[in-house]
């Protein structure tokens, strides 16, 4: 008898339009090994950055200034119907279709993939319902614009045949126990430690505290800039840095023009540039409301640049408090503060570093990432 053929595996991946297209390379990374043929529904995407021929590439734009909540919202439901368009166009290919950077809100995306018989996988790499909180919380827009944010989220993870989580703690953060049998534990997440890496050791670094991400309201960027006077105030020998862009972008940029400011902006950080700027922290800060699993948390652990963070997300699934980085309490100033000068007056700060190093070294190589999302494919 002739051997059996191998039976090949075609998926769809629908991501939205990141701001960021980092995360959907190194997602179609993880992918692209395990899958034979690929339908990346994406926007704002290079094309010189599709590196494999099983990946075709459906290029989707998008108006990044910012509407008000009613026009924010129109933009939103014609992105679900171009969406949707080019998924019904595609998907007769492939018996798989996965939502990447969603959020857990692409319901017509969701229902025509359902009703075609096709195996639906939501990756829930942030809580769409949380953001929406923090950004437009007092505002009556804002209200309605939660409301449905709400509702949509909780009919996609009701339809998705799987839900992936990054970590455990995720599950009752996002208020997913109810969906626990469906549910995979699985991190996509992977580094290159020839770049991330300890180039400068944390004994020989400045004073220097820094925050590097989206410059927005849920991220908690302005508790950040709020807690530096009163970490001057407690210490005094201290500078701050921020890097990135986004909405808040103005605030920080008049908080580092001020006279007695310490506080040096660096905008937006190229991905390449990430390592020089990290080794030359002594503590990277993460004031976030929201995450998931922050990537900038596990490059800076690589790095060996110590992490205080929030308990939010997957984050305390990485973060011990005392042993691979810190955990404050809140994100309001005075804790970020307090928090600070604990953290920097560790005196087992080296060894901390060390750990957090290990720990990253150990759980995310790209091999790993691979070998997890090849069970959650194959339904183990």
């Amino acid at each position: 008898m002739g051997e059996r053929a191998k039976r090949s595996l075609k998926i769809c991946v629908v991501a939205g339009i990141p701001p960021v297209n980092i995360l959907v390379v190194k997602f179609v990374r993880v992918l692209e090994p395990i899958v034979d043929e690929m339908v990346l529904i994406t926007g704002n995407y290079p094309p010189q950055d599709i590196f494999s021929p099983k990946i075709e590439l459906i290029n989707l734009t998008n108006d990044s200034r910012n509407p008000s909540v009613l026009i924010k919202a129109a933009r939103f439901a014609l992105l679900q119907f171009r969406m949707l368009y080019h998924l019904v166009k595609n998907m007769s290919r492939a018996p798989v279709v996965i939502f990447f950077l969603e959020g857990g809100t692409s319901l017509l995306p969701m229902l025509a993939a359902r009703l075609a018989g096709k195996r639906t996988i939501i990756v829930a790499a942030y809580s769409s319902t949380q953001v929406a909180r923090e950004v437009h919380q007092g505002s009556r827009q804002g209200v309605f614009l939660i409301r449905v944010t709400s509702v949509l989220e909780r009919l996609n993870y009701r339809l998705a045949g799987t839900i992936v989580v990054y970590s455990p703690a995720i599950i009752r953060q996002f208020g997913l126990a109810r969906h626990r049998r469906k549910i995979s534990i699985a991190p996509r997440h992977f580094l290159d430690f020839d770049r991330f890496t300890t180039q400068k050791p944390l004994r020989e670094r400045e004073n220097l505290i820094g925050y590097i991400g989206r410059l927005s309201h849920e991220k908690g960027t302005l508790n950040f800039l709020e807690a530096i006077p009163k970490v001057l105030d407690a210490t005094g020998e201290r500078a701050f840095l921020v890097g990135g862009d986004g909405p808040l972008r103005p605030q920080v940029e008049d908080c580092a023009a001020h006279p007695d400011s310490k506080l040096r902006f660096a905008g937006w950080v190229p991905h390449d540039d990430l390592p020089r700027f990290l080794n030359d922290l002594k503590l990277l800060v993460l004031p976030s409301y929201t995450e998931g699993l922050p990537n900038i948390m596990l490059e800076a652990m690589a790095c060996g640049t110590p992490v205080l963070a929030t308990p939010v997300g997957g984050i305390p699934d990485v973060i011990r408090d005392g042993e691979t980085g810190f955990i404050m309490e809140s994100n309001s100033p005075e804790c970020i503060a307090g928090n600070i000068v604990r953290a920097l007056n560790h005196p087992d700060l080296e060894r901390i570093a060390g750990n957090a190093r290990a720990l990253v070294e150990r759980e995310f190589t790209l091999e790993k990432a691979v070998e997890r999302y090849r069970q959650v494919l194959s339904g183990g």
